[in-house]
């Protein structure tokens, strides 16, 4: 305990007439006359309250600023006045000798400890430090590092072994940016930072290891969101060999669901089997690809009865609902619900009632008149029922349904059960996808996948037989409560099916193997087939803990503008640096100006 007998959480009645050393921060001082006063001591486990009873004590604490760090030996006694929201409230330390540790040389700080989640996010990333001394905002990084451990156990005994990949490595197309490190023995070119493990757990299975995992660091150049760090971030990386989607499957619905069980801010988590929910599917019945299944509404398709209402957007165009019974939304509430969602989807919600009389009323319900038999069959209206209406293409027409949704189950208690972790698989994802830049087919997700059908699907569609943008992947995305926790797939491990797929996004055998070297060649060595996913650790946690934004989960998070306010990176560095990496900068003001 260096210089301390106890932490600050630890003493009780029972040890009273003891003589202890604590050591922690000076969280408040309280002076009552010119030889009383109270301190809080605060240290990483909790506080303890110290009683100034003599001039010369209290003469060093007034010389002292609050978050100074001072050592306190004296006896433990029971306190007259027990604070019973403390939990060692029913005692007090009386000092007998007092020292001082570390002072803290400002008068003020930048925010109060205990209210920095009060504070303005950029003075609490650079004073992350002060920010991390708030107990709430500690309790996130100790939930992290007991899920990360729990994690790390659960593996283990599920055969796996932790085998760490490297962090400088070749640049790779994995769909978003790399960080580039520029290499000083090799003139002109640069490390990677991988966007993911990926190749690399893919060539441990071709080197005969059975089942690999890490608690993974990924780095990718993208823009920070909710639920996504820009710059760094964790995954729960594995790979099995001679492995199906089942198999992986069977592990994490075998693994997560005691874990957020027992850390979580909810008791309750979906057990296995995970409902398994095809990638269309999804999107008609939910309108997203990772739907929060704590809300009961759906989706549901009504555009033959909104052809030739008269109302324009409608005509030609796709039209969902989502209907909601026994909504008592006030004009004003569901004028800001139409306005949330055209801000979060880009498209209009329009919608109507059912009132008691079972006759249609409000928003658009004139277009409808002729029709509410029909609609109220449809969507199995009662009176009271609130109908959210949307339109478009297909594509953007599910979307902005899925938005509804949301927005209306987070409206409406009685349609979400909010205290539990509801999981469910995504799986049947479309294998390609047309670019919306290059206008062009492309892979839709991991372009290493097995497709559903192998060679022969893929030989179908170079001969014409089979539009590529039918086929589907053995691909799967693990979704929790509305989150994308991971994706994963069963890897394409045969060399010719490799090939014949790159092949229908114009690339050669030559751009393959120029491109992955390493895992094609490896490939043409014999591979098992095999299969992997990577739960996000920080997401995770994220949900644990109940948080909006995944940096109150990290304990160094970047800023939204991939900054890092408090070591002050990036930063520029001098010319020496520069010359010996053969490296000349070419800014316009613009840039010197940012």
């Amino acid at each position: 305990m260096q210089n301390r007998t106890h932490t600050c959480d630890e003493l009780r009645l029972g040890d009273c007439g003891k003589r202890v050393c604590l050591a922690g921060w000076m969280e408040n001082v309280r002076e009552v006359s010119a030889t009383l006063a109270f301190v809080v001591l605060r240290d990483f486990y909790g506080t303890t309250q110290i009683v100034v009873e003599n001039e010369e004590h209290l003469a060093q604490i007034r010389a002292l600023n609050k978050e100074s760090v001072i050592a306190v030996e004296g006896e433990v006694r029971e306190r007259a006045s027990k604070n019973p929201r403390q939990a060692t409230g029913d005692i007090e330390i009386v000092p007998q000798r007092i020292e001082v540790l570390g002072r803290c040389r400002y008068n003020a700080l930048p925010f109060q400890i205990n209210h920095s989640r009060e504070a303005d996010e950029s003075l609490r990333l650079r004073y992350r430090y002060l920010d991390l001394r708030n107990p709430e905002v500690k309790r996130n990084i100790i939930l992290r590092c007991n899920v990360v451990s729990a994690l790390r156990q659960a593996m283990i005994e599920h055969g796996f072994l932790e085998i760490t990949t490297p962090i400088l490595t070749a640049s790779s197309p994995e769909g978003a940016r790399d960080y580039l490190v520029p290499a000083r023995k090799h003139p002109g070119k640069f490390y990677a930072l991988p966007q993911a493990p990926q190749q690399f757990k893919q060539l441990l299975m071709i080197s005969g290891f059975d089942r690999y995992f890490q608690i993974a660091p990924c780095f990718r150049d993208e823009d920070a969101r909710g639920d996504r760090s820009p710059g760094e971030f964790y995954q729960l990386d594995m790979e099995m060999a001679f492995a199906t989607q089942d198999d992986v499957f069977s592990v994490l619905e075998d693994v997560l669901p005691p874990i957020f069980a027992r850390y979580g801010l909810y008791h309750r988590a979906s057990g296995a089997p995970f409902l398994r929910i095809p990638f269309e599917q999804a999107m008609e019945v939910y309108g997203s690809d990772k739907p929060d299944l704590r809300i009961d509404l759906t989706v549901e398709d009504v555009t033959d009865l909104a052809q030739g209402c008269g109302f324009a957007p409608f005509e030609g165009a796709t039209v969902k609902a989502v209907a909601v019974s026994d909504m008592s939304a006030a004009r004003k509430q569901i004028d800001k619900l139409c306005a949330d969602v055209e801000v979060i989807s880009g498209n209009p919600m329009y919608w109507f009632r059912l009132d008691e009389q079972g006759a249609l009323t409000g928003g658009v319900s004139k277009f409808f008149k002729d029709r509410a038999d029909a609609f109220i069959r449809r969507l199995e209206l009662k009176p009271g029922s609130f109908v959210g209406l949307t339109c478009g293409k297909k594509p953007v027409a599910q979307k902005t349904a899925g938005v509804m949704r949301k927005l209306l189950g987070e409206l409406c208690p009685h349609h979400m059960d909010r205290e539990q972790y509801a999981f469910c698989w995504i799986v049947d994802f479309p294998m390609y996808e047309i670019g919306e830049e290059s206008g062009e087919l492309e892979f839709c997700h991991n372009p290493f996948s097995m497709p559903n059908g192998g060679l022969e699907i893929l030989e179908k569609a170079h001969r014409g037989e089979v539009d590529p943008l039918t086929i589907t992947a053995y691909q799967y995305d693990l979704v929790c409560n509305g989150v994308e926790l991971s994706s994963g797939a069963v890897r394409n491990h045969d060399p010719e099916v490799m090939l014949r797929a790159f092949e229908l996004v114009r690339l050669s055998e030559t751009d393959v193997m120029s491109r992955f070297p390493a895992l094609y060649n490896a490939f043409c060595y014999g591979a098992p087939p095999h299969a992997g996913i990577a739960p996000g650790v920080d997401r995770m946690v994220m949900l644990l803990a109940g948080e909006d934004s995944i940096r109150e989960v990290i304990p160094f998070p970047m800023n939204k503008n991939a900054q890092d306010l408090m070591m002050d990176a990036p930063s520029a560095v001098d010319q020496r640096q520069l010359d010996e990496l053969h490296i000349a900068l070419a800014l316009d003001k613009k840039d010197v100006g940012q």
